[in-house]
């Protein structure tokens, strides 16, 4: 048994791509983890869609059977080509599927390196997986070391500090094309936590918010959060308000674009527009004085971010190879603790049979069998005292692999074995 990912993300597919493969609602969610967990092959899935990856987390008998099955469902589901879903993917199958999880959780495969979002995401999309029933106990194991990773990484590091984040990254790029910020108006489309982070960035910026959204209580719940005035308009305004605004960031779920040609109007001054959804919020529209930009077109600022932060990403690479390292030795001790267990079973097994035999004999009194069996009982503990220390020094080691192979068959132990699973991503000093 062996944990696979299936990784579809800024890195390896453009914009139309993570379009076509995002999963909008918890119902589309359900009804892909069900499907690829159907055949039995693949045994436990977690499914993270953001608006820059898709991450197609999972426990699997057979990674090739699985990964095909896998790829066969997108495929299905996306309308998009098997073949090309093939080329184009990211496959990691044990020590690697851990290490890329352990990654993504700290941020460090973000667009922007450091984004406080991802790992918020990734509990969210675990979470729901456990809540219907797509994983257990394994997918939780990786998950929680991932999540401590996570935190290890953020604690040691100031990448979850600055403008970490798409939004921030769109709200720096409007600043850095407006300069003076103070009365100018910025529209922000949405009410959920995407928005709720742009307004945040927003105020502090110094813009003045207008906040629209097909859902006006919504809105006015959010706008009341801040202690920053934040304008809400009712969404019918939205045609005019576009008119009207020189800077617009966008973040809603809809499956289609918002905003076209037929409800974007003329302006005598230059807009900026800025579409960090995923679907596009905004349709392709060429009209004099407006600029739109995509989560993609955001790279030059996400590639500044990233040189600054290269050296704390650094640090950041060598936690996540150590976490990783350490995951694997914590599921080879997992194992580990049944076999010692299993020893001093056999032996209490030894002890019974010769003591009831040695009684019926008449090599010893009825009377005095409870002492003997202490006694026995004292004798074992002091003969397996070594054996068992040596094996718990053996679970940190590369040769544990052999080792509990090896005393499962001696002693008869079933179960899944981790022994096949082995971390390469060791950390050199």
């Amino acid at each position: 048994m062996s944990y696979l990912i299936i990784s579809f993300s800024h890195k390896n597919t453009d914009i139309e791509m993570r379009e076509k493969l995002a999963f909008g609602t918890e119902e589309d969610k359900n009804r892909f983890l069900k499907a690829i967990l159907e055949d039995g092959t693949t045994k436990e899935a977690v499914l993270l869609s953001t608006c820059n990856r898709v991450e197609i987390i999972t426990r699997s008998s057979n990674i090739k059977n699985s990964s095909e099955k896998i790829l066969e469902k997108l495929a299905g589901y996306s309308s998009l080509d098997f073949d090309t879903l093939y080329d184009r993917a990211d496959i990691y199958d044990n020590d690697g599927a851990v290490h890329h999880l352990f990654t993504v959780a700290s941020a460090l495969d973000s667009l922007v390196i450091g984004e406080t979002q991802i790992v918020g995401q990734l509990k969210d999309a675990f979470r729901f997986s456990q809540a219907k029933g797509h994983c257990s106990v394994n997918i939780t194991r990786v998950m929680q070391f991932a999540f401590k990773c996570a935190a290890s990484v953020r604690n040691a590091t100031s990448l979850g500090t600055g403008s970490v984040s798409v939004a921030s990254t769109a709200v720096a790029k409007a600043k850095d094309i407006i300069g003076n910020t103070s009365g100018v108006k910025a529209l922000v489309i949405g009410a959920g936590e995407m928005s709720e982070l742009t307004i945040k960035h927003l105020l502090s910026s110094g813009f003045d918010v207008v906040l629209v959204s097909r859902d006006t209580k919504k809105a006015q719940n959010l706008a009341d959060t801040f202690d920053l005035p934040v304008v809400v308009e009712p969404y019918s305004e939205l045609t005019k308000l576009l008119g009207e605004i020189p800077v617009m960031i966008t973040a809603t779920s809809a499956p289609y674009p918002i905003i076209t040609k037929d409800n974007t109007p003329s302006a005598s001054f230059n807009r900026h527009w800025f579409d960090i959804a995923v679907p596009r919020d905004i349709d392709e529209i060429n009209m004099s004085g407006l600029s739109i930009y995509s989560v993609d077109d955001l790279q030059d600022i996400v590639n500044e971010n990233m040189t600054l932060r290269a050296e704390q990403a650094k640090t950041a690479y060598g936690i996540v190879s150590r976490m990783s390292l350490e995951f694997f030795e914590w599921l080879k001790s997992l194992e580990i603790e049944p076999i010692i267990k299993n020893l001093y079973l056999k032996g209490d097994e030894v002890i019974e049979k010769k003591v009831q035999h040695a009684i019926k004999k008449g090599f010893i009194k009825a009377e005095d069998e409870e002492n003997i069996r202490k006694l026995c009982e004292t004798v074992i503990t002091e003969y397996l005292h070594s054996p068992s220390r040596q094996l718990k020094d053996i679970s940190k080691n590369m040769e544990c692999d052999i080792v509990v192979g090896t005393v499962q068959k001696m002693f008869g132990l079933n179960g899944e074995s981790s022994s096949n699973l082995k971390c390469e991503h060791l950390v050199k000093n």
